[in-house]
């Protein structure tokens, strides 16, 4: 019996290897774009139904309609990448792979390394924002003082990002060449780091806020700040564990690199989304608060309440649970209202 014939690429192994994992990638950040499209509709429907409340509300429907809208231009250009690589020029001399390198300064190629550095930005951004907001609370001068070093970092990575992408967009280059790849692992260590920074720094400020002036509420109404830092946590790991597993692979030069940028580039958005709308609708801690008596830190600081009366709900409480700025939880005075 004669051996089956074969019909594969005549390239080396390590090249088959990394076209494997570049499909995919592109596999894995197709579903994550379908995810993202279901949590920026459940976003923008409730921001929609709330702009009322002021420019806040709009920016951040101007936010995560213009996160939505570069995470569709890298989805579009990727799957237009494949479409070069393995129809179009699927004879090109030493492989579709090689097309690929050589091609790095076509318009789809860069838009693709624009959109990744864009998309990073604009999450790092947000994570930066929400830990100002919270420390604001502190005061001002603690507020800048805290968030300095993230912010110099912020910067740090805006400016590797570009130099990143402008080397890989080189021809003859990508984010393989050895150039381009030196500036990449420093980007994304950076942006990583950035990342982890803030969200320590969230963590941290919560916690504090809990032990200073939850002590005397009831159990159920701390928890719901349990749960908070509990949710900054996990949307904090949704997408650091997959970008440390990005660039300890991508760093090491290994082929399934690609199929952890896939997870990281849709990891990040979403993470953005389930901040925006948990914690801006409220709805990881409304629930049971709004069920439950609520009892703020004023009330109890001023004495107008024993721990043991409960109250009606009043609008002031209503107010409280359904304000989406995390400032409003932590202002001590209601300053914000």
């Amino acid at each position: 019996m004669s051996e089956k014939p074969y019909y594969g690429p005549h390239e080396d192994q390590a090249t088959i290897e990394i076209e494997r994992y570049f499909l995919a990638g592109d596999f894995v950040a197709g579903v994550g774009y379908g995810v993202q499209v279901v949590l920026w509709t459940s976003c923008a429907m409730y921001l929609w139904r709330q702009r009322h409340r002021g420019r806040r509300t709009i920016f951040l429907l101007c936010y995560i309609t213009l996160l939505l809208i570069v995470e569709t231009m890298f989805c579009v250009v990727q799957s237009r990448t494949v479409q070069e690589l393995y129809i179009e020029n699927r004879n090109y001399p030493t492989g579709p792979w090689q097309y690929f390198l050589d091609t790095q300064n076509l318009a789809i190629n860069v838009i693709f390394y624009a959109t990744v550095f864009v998309m990073t930005f604009l999450c790092d951004g947000l994570m930066l924002w929400r830990s100002w907001t919270i420390w604001t609370a502190s005061g001002r001068v603690t507020a800048y003082l805290v968030n300095l070093f993230p912010f110099i970092m912020l910067v740090a990575s805006f400016v590797m990002g570009t130099l990143w992408t402008l080397q890989s967009s080189h021809p003859g280059l990508s984010l393989y060449s050895a150039r381009p790849h030196a500036y990449g692992t420093a980007y994304y260590t950076i942006s990583l780091g950035t990342n982890i920074i803030l969200t320590v720094l969230i963590i941290l400020r919560l916690l504090h806020y809990r032990r200073t002036h939850l002590a005397h509420l009831p159990a159920a109404h701390a928890q719901q700040y349990l749960s908070l830092a509990t949710l900054v946590v996990e949307s904090a790991a949704l997408y650091s564990v997959f970008a440390v597993a990005f660039l300890v692979s991508y760093a090491m030069n290994a082929p399934i690199n690609q199929i952890w940028l896939g997870f990281a580039t849709a990891a990040q958005p979403i993470s953005t989304y389930l901040i925006i709308y948990r914690v801006a609708a409220g709805t990881a801690w409304t629930r049971a608060t709004m069920d439950t008596h609520t009892l703020t830190s004023t009330h109890i600081r001023e004495g107008s309440m024993p721990m043991t009366a409960p109250r009606k709900r009043s609008s002031a409480d209503v107010q409280l649970t359904t304000e989406f700025s995390v400032a409003a939880l932590d202002m001590e005075s209601g300053e914000e209202k």
